[in-house]
């Protein structure tokens, strides 16, 4: 591992979280845990981001690649089919469509309020 070793309390709720992703995954919790820090890190806050790439965010959408595998998987599972390999898949790609589509309405909500989109609920008058 490459980084700065530091000592942390993690909140009770993401604890339990991150233990039952690491034992679904096979990994240690630091892992896990490390792998979320990662993410959280990737993803500037909305409400700083620059107004170009804010509106590329409002279009934003998963890769074609993305879409056709979360599809792909949900149909196994509907079918009862999936492996804890393909189960901790699909939650990884469940977890990616939603934190897309909030990061996206948070991109709307931004962009609607520095002028840049219009509302997609006009106000009646």
């Amino acid at each position: 591992m490459n980084g700065t070793l530091i000592t942390i309390a993690v909140p009770e709720q993401a604890m339990r979280r991150a233990n039952d992703v690491a034992a679904r995954t096979h990994q240690r919790v630091e892992e896990v845990l490390t792998r979320w820090l990662d993410w959280a890190a990737e993803e500037i806050p909305v409400e700083t981001l620059p107004d170009d790439d804010l509106l590329v965010l409002c279009e934003m959408q998963m890769s074609e690649r993305q879409q056709q595998e979360l599809s792909d998987l949900l149909a196994e599972n509907r079918e009862g089919l999936l492996d804890s390999t393909h189960q901790t898949r699909l939650d990884e790609l469940m977890q990616i469509y939603r934190r897309g589509l909030v990061r996206k309405a948070q991109a709307i909500q931004v962009a609607v309020r520095r002028g840049l989109r219009a509302s997609l609920y006009p106000v009646a008058s």
